[in-house]
């Protein structure tokens, strides 16, 4: 069974995503779907959008086996609530299946079920979050990622991702696909947050290292190690390690890797260019070092991100 946690001023396609993605794949299998709306306060729960839902209290959750943590602009109210951190940490004390979509990843960051794992969340957030969760493991430009049995998801329609996911593992890869092909969407989305904004977008708008990503992202055939940042910067190069992780909340090399990412995956889609070619201009030089930093990040290699975009 599967649980949605809802709470006043919630976002409602965060919770009606994940629910139609299992309605449909609970059809295609031909059983009833099995899903229940909670909150902390059972009744009618009001979403941001002002659209109702009913829901039931935790105390009818003994049956289900995953959980759900929808996002919205109430959530720090929600993350705040000791009822809804203590359900949520008793469910993943038991061995749960424990899952947020976008800012929802408040909920289990406050519950401490974050700490030490690899979590994402919207990429608006990504200042803030990482201010506040230093020990969280942040990988923003993920559309969702799992870290045992806690799973997070990007912004709004990334809950849906997450959903497919878990019906792959549930139910199998052919379920999934019918399941995405019902809600017409890939089974799997190509890319990371950065395709809906940039690297500097994202993580340092206004910062004093702003200057120096624009800069590398037009140099990406260029070592770019920390030592020549640094010196670019006017820093030594352990002081510019600490400072940008501080500002940025990654390290320079990751920085980089993702700069050489976004770039490498916009050629691949939109160009014949060889692969080998992207690899070397991009600064990866060898295209299987491309071809591992694309799976870490897009879950496929650069082949199926090119033959998905010739599709599409």
């Amino acid at each position: 069974m599967i649980g949605i946690l809802i709470f006043p001023d919630f976002q409602l396609l965060d919770a009606a995503g994940p629910i139609s993605a299992f309605e449909i794949a609970a059809r295609c299998i031909g059983k009833p779907p099995l899903i229940r709306v909670l909150a902390a306060k059972p009744g009618r729960v009001r979403s941001s959008s002002g659209v109702e839902m009913m829901a039931r209290d935790f105390k009818s959750a003994n049956a289900i086996t995953t959980l759900v943590v929808a996002g919205g602009t109430g959530v720090a109210d929600a993350a705040r609530c000791e009822v809804t951190r203590a359900f949520v940490q008793r469910l993943a004390k038991r061995g749960m299946r424990v899952a947020s979509v976008c800012s929802g990843a408040y909920v289990l960051a406050e519950a401490g079920l974050l700490d030490g794992r690899r979590a994402t969340t919207h990429w608006g957030r990504t200042r803030e979050f990482v201010a506040r969760y230093p020990r969280i493991k942040f990988e923003p430009d993920r559309i969702f990622t799992r870290d045992g049995n806690v799973w997070t998801s990007a912004g709004i329609s990334a809950g849906i991702d997450l959903a497919l996911a878990m019906i792959t593992e549930d139910h199998g890869e052919e379920i999934a696909q019918q399941t995405a092909r019902q809600l017409v969407l890939y089974h799997r989305r190509s890319g990371g947050q950065s395709q809906f904004s940039s690297l500097l977008e994202l993580k340092t708008p206004n910062g004093r290292f702003g200057t120096l990503l624009s800069w590398a992202r037009e140099n990406l055939d260029a070592p770019l190690s920390v030592e020549d940042l640094a010196d670019r910067a006017g820093m030594s190069a352990r002081h510019f390690a600490r400072a940008f992780a501080a500002e940025t909340g990654t390290t320079p090399s990751k920085a980089v890797e993702r700069l050489r990412l976004e770039v490498a995956r916009e050629r691949v889609q939109s160009s014949r260019e060889a692969i080998e070619r992207v690899a070397e201009t991009t600064g990866f030089r060898d295209p299987e070092r491309m071809r591992r930093a694309f799976i870490r990040a897009f879950g496929q290699p650069p082949q199926a991100l090119r033959r998905a975009a010739r599709a599409g």
